[in-house]
């Protein structure tokens, strides 16, 4: 769809909402995909300080989860320029896309509407090394962490004077400034949550916060379940609001054209070239647009085939990587 077509839809969506949208998605392309992460608050800056003053901002939101500080951060940045913050959920928003919406005044979503848990995994330079990888290091999940000691405790009904040896025994396959580590996150998600839920134009009790917090951090078991909005609205407690036909019909064929640009369904595969044979390529693999700008996260980079024992050995090296001004 061309960008005129796309900026319709948006167009369509701000007359039904009363509202300015911007759309942030970040792409979950086989072997070409992008997180939500801090680089993205410039590029948001940029589209607010060229929109006009509106009562409320919708954020149309497709991601997979990444950096948990840049919600907290973005949300802060945006509710600058407005007095009432929506996110609309076309489809797939999980962990850090969840932590937008625990922030917002009201969270859209369609009947393919998916909120995720918001328990993340760490890594840093003192998680275990990856078996299969040795130059990298496997993440640990936070709950993981915490069920291993409820397994313990409860399950297997180890009594607390010997929670010592079982801490010890974690400590030999985790090193203890990565135990350090998950805990300190531990505590900054549900604080993090909690702040969220603070920003919202009605305040909710702080008994039903800790619910909120409780059910998406330590309730759902799995770190890939996935919630729906009946349940987001009618077990978890959130603002979720269900759009009539046709908001809802505009919302997906707004994610359609995102997804059909980044190419999502096809993985990504440059290597089809022949030995000898040098290619440079450009691939889009995230967006930020609304009608004032439009901007794209780009990897780009060189695929070489060389031929090895009469074999043709493909190399891919990606030599750039960052948002690109588009419009």
């Amino acid at each position: 769809m061309a960008r005129q077509q796309r900026l319709e839809l948006i167009e369509d969506i701000q007359r039904r909402r009363n509202s300015t949208v911007i759309c942030y998605v970040t792409g979950d392309r086989e072997n070409l995909n992008t997180r939500i992460a801090p680089d993205v608050i410039p590029i948001f800056y940029r589209h607010l300080e060229k929109m006009p003053a509106r009562q409320r901002i919708d954020l149309f939101l497709y991601t997979r989860g990444g950096d948990i500080l840049t919600p907290w951060r973005l949300i802060q940045l945006i509710r600058e320029y407005t007095p009432e913050l929506c996110v609309l959920v076309p489809f797939r928003s999980y962990s850090a896309g969840t932590l937008f919406c625990l922030g917002a005044d009201e969270i859209v979503m369609g009947k393919m509407g998916e909120l995720g848990p918001i328990d993340p995994s760490v890594v840093n330079a003192y998680n275990p090394e990856d078996p299969r990888n040795p130059l990298a290091r496997m993440p640990v999940n936070i709950e993981d962490v915490y069920s291993y000691f409820t397994l313990a405790c409860e399950t297997a009904g180890i009594d607390s004077g010997s929670i010592t040896d079982i801490f010890v025994l974690l400590a030999e396959k985790i090193h203890p400034l990565a135990l350090g580590n998950v805990h300190r996150n531990y505590l900054l998600i549900r604080s993090l949550a909690k702040k969220l839920l603070g920003l919202r134009g009605c305040s909710l009790c702080a008994e039903n916060v800790q619910v909120i917090v409780d059910k998406l951090t330590e309730k759902l078991y799995a770190h890939n379940y996935t919630i729906s909005r009946r349940e987001a609205l009618e077990d978890i407690g959130l603002p979720v609001f269900y759009p009539d036909a046709g908001l809802e019909r505009t919302m997906w064929l707004l994610y359609e054209d995102f997804a059909g640009e980044l190419q999502l369904s096809e993985p990504f595969d440059p290597r089809d070239i022949s030995s000898g044979h040098r290619r440079e390529f450009e691939a889009p693999a995230g967006l930020v647009e609304s009608l004032y700008a439009r901007d794209c996260f780009v990897y780009s980079g060189v695929v070489e085939g060389n031929l090895f024992n009469g074999e043709t050995q493909v190399n891919v090296d990606v030599l750039k990587q960052g948002w690109q001004i588009m419009d």
